[in-house]
């Protein structure tokens, strides 16, 4: 949201409501570029300029300079639909965003969620199913006393969301009806582990029913709030039972609960919400593999899921070549407090917004909408230096790293868009896409510690442009 949009306010009231201090970090309005031109969106790793509408280059039916670097769009090679661009909504980040007052609230979800003028459009957001680890306490939708069990689930309850994730995810969807959900759930009630605990443990073989209703549940409880789960991951980070919460998932128990029972029971209720398979790192292609390798868990799994704590990117283009009928999404990557955004945005734009999609992804989500300054809420033994999209200090918000890695894409390729073909390279990275309302759409990298003047070549014209080292642009027309 624009300083213009608050012509005739007093400074003091705009810096009550978390606007004043950072406008200069504001996405700014651009017209529609003139015929023959196109829009053009840049950042800079010294945040001179950070996603802002620059002037708009011109299309030419002239060559490029001998040398210059050129990148070639062809749509009509295609490839994967893009389902969005977001966020992870933890209940730290919803807690945060609720004690807001509602003015300042309804102003940052404004510019997060809508998709006209300034605003940068978020249109997917990952949720936790219970408690994540940056929620401000452990919980999950069924937690009973020491020694006790539900197993027909006749005390589950949403209450734990409807303090804060509820009321702002209905604020969220008035603004965004369209906007997908995802679900992930960090650990079952403690009473289906085998260690009694929120951490570690693995899911008891006699709970396996008790727990697929329990999603169950779940989809149909958000569904009465007015909320609908587009997907839900089967668990987040099954190979990482350190966290608080979290649940070791070996894959061959995975694709167990899947074909026995979660696939099973979503279709007993009719619930069409997609099951995701794995939700962790690239460094472990075979995990996903061995479930959808298995014919019966298959036929109910929509895709995998990935993060890139390790492993390589590529490893997603492994899993889509085998399985080409099945999907692929990227859900989730930090930012860390104590890292640099000269560091950050530079390797997330190049390695997650270009070569996750250029791997296959649907989505590209970043780890986590938002913090305090102090990177609270977690849970204890949650992640201490997870650093939000947004720090919100009170009613004043600090739009960080995240924010502008995922409005390079998010705004200009919408749900529906399909990725085109384009060339790359290693000095400079890009992605195409014809979004729904058939814009080309094109995000480029300098990769080198130089500044680099290129072109881009589509159906005969081209256009001339330049990034500083490090800089990211996203080219629209």
């Amino acid at each position: 949201m624009s300083i213009r949009s608050f012509t005739g306010l007093s400074l003091a009231l705009l810096l009550a409501l978390g606007l004043g201090s950072a406008c200069q970090r504001l996405p700014q309005a651009s017209p529609k570029p003139a015929k023959g031109t196109a829009a053009f969106w840049l950042t800079n790793p010294d945040k001179s300029v950070l996603f802002q509408a620059q002037t708009a280059p011109t299309w030419s039916t002239v060559a490029p300079a001998a040398g210059t670097p050129v990148i070639d769009i062809d749509d009509q090679q295609t490839f994967q639909t893009i389902d969005g661009f977001g966020y992870c909504l933890t209940g730290g980040s919803a807690q945060l965003l609720h004690a807001m007052s509602p003015e300042a609230r309804k102003a940052i979800l404004q510019e997060l969620f809508a998709t006209d003028g300034t605003n940068i459009g978020v249109s997917y957001l990952r949720l936790s199913i219970g408690a994540s680890d940056l929620d401000a306490t452990v919980f999950s939708y069924d937690d009973l006393p020491e020694g006790q069990t539900d197993p027909t689930l006749a005390r589950f309850s949403l209450a734990p969301d409807q303090a804060h994730l509820i009321p702002v995810l209905k604020e969220i969807l008035a603004i965004n009806p369209r906007i997908k959900l995802l679900g992930s759930p960090w650990s079952p009630p403690t009473w289906m582990k085998t260690n009694g605990n929120s951490k570690g443990g693995s899911l008891k073989p006699e709970f396996y029913d008790a727990y697929a209703r329990y999603f169950a549940k779940y989809v149909l409880g958000m569904k009465a709030q007015g909320i609908r789960i587009d997907a839900i991951t089967v668990q987040n980070e099954p190979l990482h039972p350190g966290n608080n919460p979290s649940l070791l998932m070996l894959p061959e128990q995975q694709a167990e609960f899947v074909k026995k029972h979660l696939g099973p029971v979503f279709q007993q209720e009719k619930i069409d919400t997609k099951i995701i398979v794995y939700d962790h790192n690239a460094d472990r292609p075979d995990y996903p593999l061995t479930i959808l390798n298995d014919p019966e868990a298959k036929k109910y799994v929509d895709g995998s899921a990935f993060h890139l704590y390790a492993g390589p990117i590529e490893a997603l283009s492994q899993v889509h070549d085998v399985h080409p009928d099945k999907h692929v999404y990227f859900t989730e990557q930090w930012v860390g407090s104590k890292s640099k955004f000269e560091e950050n945005f530079p390797w997330h734009i190049r390695t997650l917004m270009i070569g996750a999609t250029r791997n296959w992804a649907r989505t590209v989500l970043e780890w986590n909408l938002a913090a305090d300054p102090q990177q609270n809420p977690h849970t204890p033994g949650g992640c201490t230096e997870c650093r939000g999209a947004l720090t919100i200090d009170g009613n004043t918000v600090t739009r960080e790293d995240a924010y502008y890695i995922i409005a390079h894409a998010a705004k200009f390729a919408r749900p529906g868009s399909v990725r085109i073909g384009s060339t790359t390279s290693e000095s400079l990275p890009s992605v195409a896409f014809k979004s729904p309302s058939g814009q080309r759409v094109v995000l480029v990298q300098n990769n080198t510690k130089a500044p680099q003047t290129f072109s881009l070549r589509y159906q005969g014209k081209t256009l001339t442009s330049s990034l500083n080292a490090g800089a990211a642009g996203t080219y629209v027309w």
